[in-house]
């Protein structure tokens, strides 16, 4: 009985404290706020921000880009690594 009133005690101690996070700006396609209707695999330097050092393609998430947009990217990025105008990996 002595345990149980011991393990009530020690939870009710414990304040619940929430942190407030504050929500992050929406990020806006830049594809289509400047209106493109196709990415091109040509332009390597526009291709070039969507991609990591190492050479990885950056996920929605952290670019921003809708998913319509983030497909033809990631399609003309292989593109142009295919025709040696991007490197598969990095420096």
């Amino acid at each position: 009985m002595s345990e149980q009133v011991k393990t009530e005690a020690v939870k009710e101690e414990k304040p619940v404290v929430k942190k407030f996070r504050k929500p992050s700006k929406k990020k806006v396609c830049a594809f289509c706020v400047a209106g493109e209707k196709t990415i091109d695999y040509k332009d390597v330097a526009k291709i070039r921000k969507y991609i990591t050092e190492k050479g990885k393609i950056l996920p929605r998430r952290q670019t921003g880009v809708c998913a319509h947009h983030q497909r033809e990217l990631a399609l003309a990025i292989k593109r142009a690594r295919n025709i040696a105008l991007l490197p598969y990996v990095g420096d």
